[in-house]
């Protein structure tokens, strides 16, 4: 029941109440009616002052238009502009590039390893596009598509992010098999399960991702319970979302620090006294072991550092009403996934030795190919040169260049006979 209906009841009663009184004081005390009504009207005047107070209070709580979530100052949009118009374009190219890649190259296609990382790439180029295009539509330029509009870029930017991170599992998965399983590993993850499991990934996060658009959205527009971080989206939906992706990001750190451990075993293993053959093969493979944790290692402290103040922010959302200050600062961290887009190339691809190899060899192959038709291209013009020099000079041997010539070479016939 609202505060205006309670209110009116109030009055009804008090209305009721006061005439009451005023029929008794008319009928025993006729001098006193006119002070009492002057202190009901004060006392009613008092009690509507009152009430509006709380309900403009009420009202300024609550948000009535998409305002209340484009809290950026001028100087924090140029900045977040900057970071997107960077972090963008680098983003998208560095995730072609591999994709690219991977595509030419029909060793790497055969390696379920490579299909993973392919279907990160393609994540993290779909969060380069709807991320960019989206956040900066919304926070620079105050565009207001309405909501049927903003849901289906919401929806693009969340089927990219959950893509990545799903990509990041099957990664994760992939290498646990390949240091834990590895006399079975062929066995177990083979090319044709790779490409069934990828599949599976992005049909669950295209599904998961347009939900809001598909109806689960807010029931109230854009008062509670809808987020005060993403419009129309409702705070049952995103604690779900926020949840299951912390039980990714959790699967994938036990995934990485159980092959930590076996490295460190390994390591731990080979650090004994050996000789011979066996000693530099155990040392080469240690060193490799050293390696590969602390690129683990490193990984991890960017999926800290780049989900955990995201996902934080998105529990507190749904625990608790954001403030705007708060609202800013979750629009810098939320950079911070679109920066984990930009260093995954970096980690998962271009550190891989085949895939360097690959790369050179195709920018070796695009050099010979542009050689190749930058030296057809001088071949027919010295062809079309030389051509018209022979055709120049027929011409020139053929016909008089000039009337005067024509005259001379008569009267010098003239001459002669």
């Amino acid at each position: 029941m609202s505060v205006l209906s309670l209110l009116i009841m109030s009055d009804s009663k008090n209305q009721s109440f006061m005439i009451h009184r005023l029929l008794l004081i008319d009928q025993f005390c006729p001098g006193e009616m006119e002070s009492e009504l002057e202190q009901d009207q004060e006392a009613t005047t008092v009690l509507y002052l009152n009430e509006s107070t709380n309900i403009s209070t009420t009202d300024s709580s609550l948000c009535n238009s998409l305002q209340c979530y484009m809290v950026l100052s001028t100087p924090e949009k140029k900045a977040i502009g900057s970071i997107c118009f960077l972090a963008g374009p680098v983003t998208f190219l560095e995730n072609i590039l591999v994709l690219v890649v991977i595509a030419s190259s029909a060793t790497l296609r055969r390696r379920p390893s490579y299909l993973f990382i392919s279907s990160l790439a393609l994540a993290d180029t779909f969060a380069s596009c709807f991320f960019t295009i989206s956040f900066l539509d919304f926070h620079l330029y105050s565009k207001d598509d309405g909501a049927n509009i903003y849901l289906f870029k919401l929806g693009g930017v969340t089927m990219a992010f959950t893509g990545s991170v799903g990509s990041l599992l099957l990664t994760a998965l992939d290498r646990y098999l390949c240091i834990y399983q590895a006399s079975n590993y062929k066995v177990l993850l083979t090319c044709t399960r790779a490409k069934l499991a990828i599949v599976l990934l992005w049909c669950v996060t295209i599904i998961i991702s347009f939900l809001p658009l598909m109806g689960w959205r807010c029931t109230t527009w854009l008062d509670p319970p809808c987020s005060r971080l993403f419009p129309y989206v409702d705070h049952h939906y995103l604690a779900c979302w926020t949840g299951l992706q912390l039980v990714v990001l959790f699967l994938i750190t036990v995934a990485n620090a159980l092959i930590l451990l076996k490295a460190n075993r390994h390591e731990s293993a080979m650090s004994g006294p050996k000789c011979g053959r066996s000693s530099v093969k155990g040392q080469a493979r240690m060193r490799m072991d050293i390696q590969l944790a602390r690129t683990f290692s490193l990984i991890l402290l960017i999926l800290a550092v780049c989900w955990l103040p995201v996902l934080s922010f998105m529990m507190v959302d749904v625990m608790v009403t954001l403030t705007n200050k708060q609202q800013r600062m979750f629009a810098f961290c939320s950079t911070l996934c679109l920066v984990n887009s930009c260093v995954n190339p970096l980690l998962y691809a271009l550190r891989c030795r085949e895939l360097r190899g690959e790369l050179l060899a195709l920018f070796k192959c695009c050099m010979a190919c542009r050689e190749h038709t930058l030296g057809n291209a001088y071949s027919i013009r010295n062809e079309n040169s030389s051509g018209k020099k022979s055709k120049d000079q027929a011409v020139s041997n053929s016909n008089p260049d000039t009337i005067s010539e024509s005259v001379d070479n008569q009267q010098n016939s003239i001459q002669i006979s």
